[in-house]
């Protein structure tokens, strides 16, 4: 269905350079790749789901979901990771403590996601999971905004939160692993609930990302079977410095944004979209 949703998949290999020429089965054009990167950069750790993004923008620019664009859109990440790790590396320097308290926020994360892997991969990747996902989680982000104004916490630094309270973060970050929820969105609401307020909340899920992001993102890798031609290995690096400058640049705005105004326009955002693309889609199966 997807390929046939959207001409803009005869305009982008139209301007795109597709430097893919000599393996055709690859349709990502050089254009696309920058195009997914930036959007992976900017979205990774706003409570929007980046995957969700790639996941709808590939669907409108008409990218075959084939073996290289899947690893390309994990391998991106690695460079948004390392945008947060650089961000945050005195905090990871201060002691163990902060790495005992996201061990214990990993685990519920690392054991659903190796006994659900082959099910999200298989079934959930789809637009139709991911706007129903934007449009529930949106509702939720509102609502949960309204708690976090009133909200204060008990805690000096995030290093200080219980470890029940980090394992039960790590149960949040479970349902990000449904394309469409977040797995920001999922790790501030889950560490609101458990009484941070909205700054550490925030600060908790930027530095789980870390060791989730790069145990995910390995995993996938490992199971990629994949041997690079010369214009893939530059495609992919030129797509994770991109997702690095803009992740960077994204953090910064966020943190000073979510401090002002809080969460409430990242729910009305996805709210937005999701609907905006369940009526697309519905109008261009009719036609």
């Amino acid at each position: 269905m997807i390929s046939n949703l959207f001409l803009l998949k005869k305009l982008g290999s139209q301007a795109g350079i597709c430097i893919f020429a000599r393996k055709p089965r690859f349709l990502m054009t050089l254009f696309q790749s920058i195009i997914i990167a930036i959007i992976e950069g900017l979205t990774e750790f706003l409570p929007i789901s980046s995957t969700g993004h790639m996941i709808l923008a590939s669907a409108a620019m008409g990218i075959h979901e084939d073996e290289f664009v899947k690893t390309f859109e994990v391998f991106i990440q690695l460079g948004a990771i390392l945008a947060i790790a650089l961000m945050y590396i005195k905090r990871f320097f201060r002691g163990l403590k902060i790495y005992y308290k996201l061990l214990a926020a990993f685990i519920p994360t690392a054991i659903v996601g190796l006994l659900a892997y082959d099910f999200i991969k298989g079934y959930l990747f789809n637009p139709v999971v991911v706007s129903v996902s934007l449009i529930l989680g949106g509702v939720i982000l509102i609502l949960i905004d309204k708690k976090v104004v009133s909200q204060t916490s008990d805690l000096a630094e995030v290093e200080d939160i219980s470890y029940r309270s980090a394992f039960f973060i790590g149960l949040f970050q479970c349902l990000a692993m449904v394309p469409g929820t977040s797995r920001a969105a999922a790790t501030i609401i889950g560490g609101v609930f458990n009484g941070l307020d909205k700054k550490q909340a925030t600060e908790f899920s930027f530095l789980l990302a870390v060791p989730t992001m790069m145990a995910a993102g390995g995993y996938d890798l490992l199971k990629s079977e994949l041997t690079f031609t010369q214009e893939q290995i530059i495609l992919l690096a030129l797509g994770s410095g991109i997702a690095f400058i803009t992740a960077w640049i994204a953090v910064k705005l966020f943190l000073k944004f979510v401090s002002n105004h809080g969460f409430t326009a990242f729910g009305w955002y996805r709210i937005v979209l999701g609907i905006l693309f369940l009526i697309f889609m519905w109008g261009t199966d009719l036609g």
